[in-house]
């Protein structure tokens, strides 16, 4: 990806580099190309005065070649007059040929605000230039996703959950998109304001990735997505340029995809915006009068009782029509933006189903590097005790990435502030240094804020100010991350919040003795105590135990002996309970700070103040007052924060933000794969790619001012794109400056974005969070901007996690880093029920579910949301929760997820969003936690069957109320409260307080709440898995689903229910491996790669054979890139080549 011209970005530090002079230059001489007027006198331009015979000619041969379009737009007009071949020649929609082609990005946004004025206003859209990019108000707020998506018949199957349209109908559709939209559509904002309007559609062409590079089994590979819109729209292509790039100029032949096969997936899609269909006659379009309609047609509204009924009720609606070939065409009768995001993401998911080994996953996803506090000195041997790492192996493997220094130590070439240092250096805070021995002589650099130290094992050490009043400290961060990846996430599910950092959720506050005399004296008994005998089981008990004092004996040990446990006997149980809260935390403080050099005399280094005579309660180290973190998770009944203490020594993970909605997955056979971590034993692996460059972000807690740090700093950036927000004028801003204490409350860049706008009185209107847009008298709660990847944004830290890992893994310098996904978390949307609004109750799960296998697609398959602030109702989303917006049948997507679980034999941890039970609301804190807990947990502690045998899960089990049997099991297990005594206190001072016995067991709130919320997710299953009775594909379902829809929809399949061993062996690697269902997957994917590259190897040949071609041919060495496509092509008609696929997700026989 170029970023300048495909992303608008500068390519290090990710800043916008939009240059509006040098954009309006260029956006008039592309207005001038196509015969349109421009902005301004053109006679005081030199440029144009150079440029005017070119631009002469350029025009003279365009009306030459008026008939002829660019490769990927041919490929779109060849499956349009095959698929509508059946139809008079007069039916037939055709591309137009004379568009704005939007060739880089930045030309769309210029196009899309008026070159004189900072507002355009239209029926469909308000745009505003404001202080920090631009602001677009669509005229809905925020869409259903109800009744929307049409499908074209005659093509590949149609989902009964889709709308079926017959073929002249579509075909009109199309044609009317194409060629009557009126020219208050066609005016580009950019001379709305001039006597001489410009009316032209705009063009763009997107390359999304739809299977990411895995080196060892597949290159990275795209598919090609044209997009057409009359230019008032022009606002839309911003937006999905600004997501996934600029494809460049498809008339070019560098980006004709046709031409690089080893990146193409070979597919093609084409998007139409035509909110004009709008208000389109069902008579119009050729459909038949109700007495003549089918079955279908009927329950579809595909037929008319009266002639002026309007086509879906005149209500926005896409429809699409595609087949095997992989090609699909769109309209989309609305302007909403996420809609047009959404139809990208349709046909990634088109493309990967179409080509296989691939999937695209509804997902969100982060690298979590755990951080630990490491006080005030540090060794590596204190981490790593059998240390095989050398700092001689990093000179030697590192070369071209550092400079070796005199004194032992190597400063990175790419950021001077990363430097690496010996297995010996010894880190301390107190005077500032690190030092380390060579040659038998003691070499010292001062420690510094700012730098990162990175030792022989990758480990990163930094000293750091965690928060301003708080105490310097050392803090270290691991090699290697967890993978979290949130699959298959509902609306509101949490796909956002995974990856983004829980500092905002932290506050800070001293640290409060009652008495500080009669407290440390209780803190000196139980620091003496002997522990020995706290068992419940005698013969555990023993004379003498560790400490709490001893280095033997770790901080989370101490967490341990002062929390409740059932392993513990009645009498040590009732002796922590009476333990007051300040005590505990003095004990907690004194061990974190202990050192072995103090011996007894501890007491000395802790004091408080004397406040007219008496001791006061803020407990002092070495005189400075003590600070202590507490963390939210959830809210109290009026809204207020439920905070929690962390451990003294907890430091949060840094994250990476690795997805946010749209994925591209694969699943590769381990053996196959290069650099994989040490110790990885999965027998596949999956691995996942961002397919976004931006991301579509609603900040929900943004409008709280100052407590979403990240959505202020990029809210507050130079050109960025907002929606649903209010455009606030000058008089606005000086009084929002003069509301002292409220403006206070903003961070500083938005404070500092304000505060200029008022200055500088460059622009009409700014934003910020604090002011939604508002929506019949409220604020919407769907407020919205495009937010730079966060990993985008920081190359550093990036940089520094790739390299740590290398080191960690021994890994030379210079070949691809993969990082498999370890952990499996998707999320739930769970709410009380609100009979005023017919929203049921569906509040049954704990914070963090176990599902196996069976319950687990059962909970996909129906895929039930609660309210969600993006859509306008809740409900089943189906099919890993795209089912809404997926153009194929539900059961192809569901095959491959299955495919994918039993290949690697990962298990997944369902985290609760939105509500536990229905009194404790939660929100996203869960989704925030969760990263925490799992980066600390050892691989085998989230093997759910390890976690079973220690009693760390449970069974959720049915049970019987007013005389039904409540079918709870289908909750699979739930975290017990052992599971947040152990795990929770390698976060929390005290764990057993984060959540207690009623969130853990929803029931234990209200019964009746949970017995509807169980109903509700029955009546779900079976309305979901009756759905693909309905439109056949129950015949494409594999085995395993086959039996497992039978008995959602009919309560048993060939006689033999969900607890049927026989059906549950279904659900094994071993049993897969062994199908002839999965062999045929495999074949499949034969078939279909020895015809891609067939294809392939044709149009090259063809390309090369033209006379016309040959400079060209030359410059992209196409008879290279022929000679690979043959190679390619006779691996993949090797009669061995199926079995190099096993392990891989194959590809589903479609037809």
């Amino acid at each position: 990806m170029e970023f300048k011209t495909q992303l608008g970005l500068d390519p290090d530090t990710a800043d916008s580099v939009y240059d509006s002079k040098s954009l309006l230059e260029y956006v008039n001489l592309k207005l001038t190309s196509i015969g349109q007027p421009v902005f301004g006198d053109l006679a005081d331009s030199e440029f144009f005065g150079l440029s005017k015979s070119l631009l002469e000619s350029y025009q003279e041969k365009s009306r030459l070649l008026a008939d002829y379009l660019p490769p990927c737009d041919q490929r779109i007009q060849s499956f349009l007059a095959e698929y509508f071949s059946d139809l008079d020649l007069s039916e037939m929609p055709h591309l137009p040929n004379n568009t704005l082609i939007l060739d880089r990005h930045g030309v769309a946004r210029t196009l899309s605000l008026p070159a004189k004025g900072d507002h355009f206003s239209s029926d469909i859209i308000d745009s505003y230039r404001i202080q920090q990019g631009v602001l677009h108000n669509p005229k809905s707020d925020r869409r259903t996703t109800k009744g929307v998506f049409h499908v074209t018949e005659g093509g590949l199957p149609i989902p009964n959950d889709k709308k079926a349209v017959p073929q002249l109908a579509a075909a009109r559709l199309f044609q009317k998109a194409l060629a009557t939209a009126p020219d208050s559509l066609t005016t580009l904002p950019f001379l709305a304001n001039e006597a001489t309007p410009a009316k032209s559609w705009v063009s763009l062409l997107l390359r999304p990735v739809v299977v990411p590079e895995v080196d060892g089994f597949t290159k990275e590979k795209t598919m090609e997505v044209r997009f057409f819109a009359p230019g008032s729209m022009v606002s839309n292509l911003d937006f999905v340029e600004s997501i996934f790039g600029n494809g460049g100029d498809p008339f070019v032949s560098e980006n004709d995809a046709g031409l690089d096969p080893a990146h193409w997936t070979g597919t093609t899609g084409c998007v139409i915006l035509a909110p004009h269909l709008m208000g389109t006659t069902k008579k119009e379009l050729g459909l038949p009068n109700i007495k003549d309609a089918t079955e279908r047609q009927k329950r579809d509204g595909m037929c008319w009782e009266k002639e002026d009924e309007l086509y879906n009720d005149g209500g926005a609606f896409k429809i699409t029509c595609r087949d095997a070939s992989g090609r699909v065409v769109t309209a989309i009768a609305d302007n909403y933006f996420g809609y047009c995001k959404k139809e990208v993401k349709t046909q990634i998911g088109f493309s990967a189903n179409l080509i296989g080994l691939a999937e695209e996953e509804h997902a969100g996803g982060t690298l979590a590097f755990t951080g630990y506090d490491l006080g005030e000195d540090f060794e590596l041997a204190h981490v790593y005790k059998d240390l095989k790492h050398s700092f001689e192996d990093v000179i030697a493997n590192y070369a071209d990435r550092i400079n070796l220094m005199p004194e032992g130590y190597a400063v990175d070439k790419n950021y001077g502030n990363i430097l690496y240092l010996p297995k010996d250096a010894r880190f301390e805070l107190n005077t500032q240094k690190i030092t380390w021995t060579k040659d038998g002589a003691e070499q010292t650099i001062k420690l510094l804020p700012n730098i990162s130290y990175v030792l022989p094992t990758g480990y990163k050490v930094q000293m750091v100010q965690p928060a301003e009043g708080r105490r310097w400290r050392l803090v270290g961060h691991t090699p290697e991350s967890r993978v979290c990846h949130k699959p298959s996430t509902v609306s509101g599910g949490g796909k956002s919040e995974i990856s983004k950092p829980i500092t905002d959720a932290i506050i800070t506050g001293p640290v409060f003795v009652k008495d500080f005399v009669k407290d440390f004296d209780l803190a000196e008994k139980i620091i003496s105590k002997n522990f020995g005998q706290r068992f419940a089981d005698e013969a555990e008990h023993h004379e003498d135990s560790r400490p709490i004092l001893s280095k033997e004996r770790s901080l989370g040990s101490v967490i341990k002996l002062l929390t409740p446990s059932s392993d513990f006997n009645d009498a040590y149980n009732n002796w922590v309970n009476e333990i007051p809260q300040q005590v505990k935390e003095l004990v907690l403080i004194i061990k974190r700070f202990y050192k072995e050099d103090w011996g007894n005399d501890w007491r000395n280094r802790f004091s408080v103040d004397l406040i007219n005579g008496e001791f006061g309660n803020v407990l002092r180290y070495r005189g400075n007052p003590m600070l202590t973190q507490y963390l939210r998770v959830g809210y109290t009944d009026d809204g207020s924060w439920r905070t929690f203490g962390l451990r003294k020594d907890f430091m949060p993970a840094t994250k990476i933000s690795l997805e946010d909605d749209i994925t591209a997955s694969v699943v590769a056979p381990s053996e196959q794969i290069k650099s994989l971590p040490p110790e990885w034993t999965a027998p596949s692996s999956k691995f996942v790619h961002n397919c976004e460059y931006r991301f579509f972000q609603r900040p929900d807690d943004a409008i709280i001012r100052g407590y979403d740090k990240q959505a202020e700093a990029d809210l507050s950036s130079d050109g960025s794109f907002l929606s649903n927000y209010e455009p606030l004028n000058a008089e606005h801003g000086k009084n929002e400056v003069e509301d002292t204490i409220r403006f206070g409350q903003y961070t500083q860049p938005m404070k500092d974005m304000v505060k200029d706008f008022v200055e500088e009185g460059n622009v009409d209107y700014y934003s910020t969070p604090a002011y939604p847009r508002m929506v019949d008298g409220a604020p919407t709660k769907n407020p919205r901007y495009l937010q730079v990847r966060p990993d985008i944004k920081d190359q550093r830290g990036l940089y520094l996690a790739d390299i740590s890992s290398r080191l960690f893994r021994k890994q030379d310098s210079q070949s691809p880093l993969l990082r498999p996904v370890t952990s499996i978390l998707p999320g739930r949307r769970n709410n009380p029920a609100e009979p005023e609004a017919g929203v049921s109750a569906l509040c049954m799960f704990s914070p963090i579910h176990h599902m196996e296998l069976p319950e687990l697609f059962m909970e996909y398959i129906a895929s039930i949301t609660g309210k969600s602030p993006s859509t306008t109702g809740a409900g089943s989303e189906g099919a890993l929760t795209k089912g809404p917006f997926n153009a194929l049948l539900p059961i192809y997507d569901m095959n491959n997820a299955l495919v994918s679980y039993l290949a690697t034999e990962q298990p997944a941890f369902i985290t609760a969003a939105g509500y536990v039970g229905p009194n404790y609301r939660v929100d996203h804190d869960v989704s925030l936690l969760v990263p925490e807990i799992w980066c600390r947990m050892r691989p085998e502690e989230t093997d759910p069957k390890w976690m079973i045998e220690h009693g760390y899960l449970e069974k959720v089990e049915d049970f019987e109320h007013k005389g039904k049997t409540v079918k709870a099991s289908l909750l699979g297990y739930r975290i017990t409260a052992k599971f947040v005594r152990i795990f929770f206190a390698r976060v929390f001072n005290n764990p057993e307080t984060v959540l207690n016995e009623e969130m853990l067991k929803p029931e234990l709130q209200d019964v009746d709440a949970f017995v509807e919320g169980m109903e509700t997710t029955q009546a779900a299953h079976k309305q979901a898995a009756l759905n693909y009775f309905a439109d056949g594909s129950i015949d494409e379902a594999c085995p395993p689903l086959k039996a497992l829809l039978n008995i959602m929809a009919y309560g048993e399949y060939e006689g033999k229910g969900l607890d049927s061993e026989e059906v549950r062996s279904l659900f094994t690697r071993e049993s897969m491996l062994n199908s002839d269902w999965y062999k045929a997957r495999l074949e499949s994917q034969q078939e279909q790669d020895i015809k891609s590259w067939t294809s392939n190897v044709d149009y090259l040949t063809h390309f090369m054979s033209k006379q016309s071609h040959t400079g060209v041919a030359a410059r992209l060495d196409i008879g290279s890139r022929l000679a690979a496509a043959k190679e390619e092509l006779a691996r993949v008609s090797n009669t061995d080549y199926t079995k190099q696929l096993v392990g891989t997700l194959g590809r589903h026989p479609i037809k």
